[in-house]
């Protein structure tokens, strides 16, 4: 059996039971308001970490190209309350224009 076989079915069964527990918490513990507020915040943070690394680097280095006036527009858009539509086709129009342009 190769060493990448072991690591897989090591992470296999890690994942597994992981899950396991996961679902094995008592719900009295999931209820409890802390708890709950930072589940809820859980989500906008790993999508905030998502677009700034994917929209400011490229490989191991920092770049600012057309990605980064994409994202600069959705958050002027966010914050303009903006519909997401708009903000999603707006950033999207944004990072064309500068790339074609570029």
């Amino acid at each position: 059996m190769t060493p990448q076989w072991i690591a897989l079915i090591g992470a296999s069964v890690f994942a597994y039971a992981l899950k396991y527990l996961g679902s094995a918490i008592p719900q009295s513990w999931l209820a409890h308001p802390r708890i709950q507020k930072i589940n809820s915040l859980i989500p906008i943070s790993l999508l905030s970490a998502l677009v700034i690394v994917q929209g400011v680097t490229e490989k191991t280095k920092y770049v600012i190209d057309q990605r980064a006036a994409g994202v600069a527009f959705a958050i002027m858009a966010l914050i303009a309350k903006a519909p997401f539509p708009v903000v999603v086709v707006g950033a999207a129009i944004t990072s064309a224009v500068v790339y074609r342009f570029k």
